[in-house]
């Protein structure tokens, strides 16, 4: 951690006022707490999602679906402060002097996007193989269109939000964070996510035709994962290289192999299971309106 974060550096802290105050919250115990808490709660929820979904595929068990309902509802709010306070702990504190209260929700809105799109990948793939051939239909991929649509607004909403924010209030300690960004080569790299992380995919998703072509809303979601790497990278990077755009080979390697590793445990659990909940209270129902939106009416056996 110490080459990462100043504020584990006693003799730095001792000659900084603004850290003694934050040391409170930013010493490496309670960091460590914390992270411990951020996993626990998000590998409980992703358990017991996981167990109790597999197991209203085996028994149709009604009850279950109604506690996957509660601990989802509870779970969103256990998420939202999760994701909030690990997005301090772990980018926003790597300039403990910067601070935005807007920061958790914007890294909130790109996790939102990244899940839109992989579904969007995802579902591409297995609409082309049984079950889901004769079940998915353009409507599908237009509504999923549509919030992806949502999502890169509310993402460029939250980024202009908080740099309107700090521009308008023109304070030293605020405005180092964008002074890095702006007024060196990584100026570049905001000017990239600008175009294609909010101008690009806005425009291309505001066609219907887009949104309903299967091969086509899948070039935009895998350019929109593309673009979240490196939007994540912008956001962690500068820190490091204050006065330019500097890319190590391992920025490239490492996200490519634990997404890889994290798309290997995916396939691996989805093949282990039924890609239809047949047992879903609401299946029958939604598969009603499938077919109402077009799919073949032998999807109904």
């Amino acid at each position: 951690m110490r080459y990462l974060y100043v504020w584990t550096n006693a003799d730095i802290v001792a000659h900084d006022e603004l850290l003694q105050h934050k040391h409170p919250y930013l010493n490496t115990p309670f960091f460590i707490v914390r992270a411990a808490i951020y996993f626990a709660v998000w590998n409980a929820l992703a358990y017991f999602l996981n167990s109790w979904s597999l197991r209203q595929d085996q028994t149709g068990d009604e009850r279950l679906a109604r506690r996957m309902q509660l601990i989802s509802g509870g779970g969103l709010l256990g998420y939202g402060l999760t994701i909030t306070f690990a997005s301090f702990d772990w980018m926003m504190s790597l300039e403990p002097h910067w601070f935005s209260t807007i920061y958790g929700v914007l890294v909130m809105g790109g996790q939102g996007l990244s899940s839109l799109a992989f579904l969007i990948v995802v579902l591409v793939w297995l609409s082309r193989r049984a079950p889901l051939d004769r079940i998915v239909v353009p409507g599908h991929f237009h509504d999923l269109g549509n919030l992806m649509l949502a999502f890169v607004m509310l993402w460029a909403y939250f980024s202009f939000s908080q740099y309107l924010i700090i521009w308008s209030g023109n304070l030293p300690a605020e405005i180092a964070w964008y002074f890095n960004r702006t007024q060196t080569g990584w100026r570049f790299i905001g000017l990239t996510l600008i175009v294609a992380h909010f101008a690009v995919p806005f425009i291309v998703l505001l066609s219907r035709r887009v949104k309903r072509q299967p091969d086509l809303l899948l070039r935009v979601a895998v350019g929109v994962l593309v673009v979240r790497l490196i939007d994540l990278f912008w956001l962690i990077a500068p820190e490091f290289h204050e006065h330019g755009v500097v890319v190590s080979w391992l920025d490239v390697v490492l996200p490519l192999a634990l997404g890889a590793i994290w798309v290997g445990c995916f396939i691996w659990q989805l093949r282990g299971r039924a890609i239809l909940p047949v047992h879903d209270p609401e299946f029958d129902e939604a598969l009603g309106r499938i077919i109402e939106r077009g799919a073949p009416p032998r999807t109904a056996h």
